[in-house]
């Protein structure tokens, strides 16, 4: 869990006289609810993946809530964690992120997009991610790469322990990695907001 010293961080941060309480009961919510997501690490579906790090997530979330703290506290800890999470760490994972959009429209990246696309349509595990990518330039504002996600395995998740309220705050963060990567995110909806899917568009941010 490379991903918990972030947890660690925001709580320490946040909760300087309760953090080891806090992280001792979220790591003890982390353990049962990580039994619903053990699937995601060996999944052929690279999106369930993610469930990973988003059954933690769900963790503090509960933590937080039974300790009574209001959404917009749980809202603003759980942005600092993953806000912090996705930044590069140096100029070569700064790099890396912009990579994929410069190499859009490439013969490269359209071989890797059929394949990606082949593993990410089918569907690895009922609690799981499916989706599909979208090429269609007209639809892509000329990048020739979305997303459409058709089941979001953070939902079933987040539903399935009675926490879907919080599910949202995960798609805020969608954002800031778009920008990361040198791009501009529009999106219609949310399966968290009710949309029977969610719809990543991207645009290529000009330089100023």
């Amino acid at each position: 869990m490379n991903f918990r010293k972030y947890f660690v961080h925001a709580v320490n941060r946040n909760f300087a006289a309760r953090a080891e309480i806090i992280l001792a009961e979220t790591d003890k919510n982390f353990n049962l609810i990580s039994q619903d997501t053990a699937f995601a690490l060996n999944s052929k579906n690279p999106i369930d993946r993610r469930l990973d790090f988003s059954a933690y997530f769900l963790a503090l979330i509960k933590t937080l809530d039974q300790r009574g703290e209001n959404f917009e506290t749980i809202r603003r800890i759980s942005l600092e964690v993953v806000t912090e999470f996705v930044q590069p760490k140096n100029k070569i994972q700064q790099a890396l992120k912009k990579l994929p959009a410069r190499l859009t429209n490439t013969w490269l990246a359209s071989v890797v997009i059929r394949s990606f696309n082949k593993r990410i349509s089918k569907r690895a595990h009922p609690d799981g991610f499916v989706a599909n990518i979208i090429t269609d330039k007209k639809q892509t504002f000329g990048l020739g790469y979305g997303i459409d996600i058709v089941e979001c395995g953070i939902c079933k998740l987040f539903l399935k322990h009675s926490y879907s309220k919080y599910v949202s705050i995960l798609c805020e963060v969608d954002e800031i990695t778009s920008s990361l990567a040198g791009l501009k995110l529009h999106r219609s909806g949310t399966i968290a907001h009710g949309a029977a899917k969610c719809d990543f568009r991207y645009e290529k941010i000009k330089p100023v």
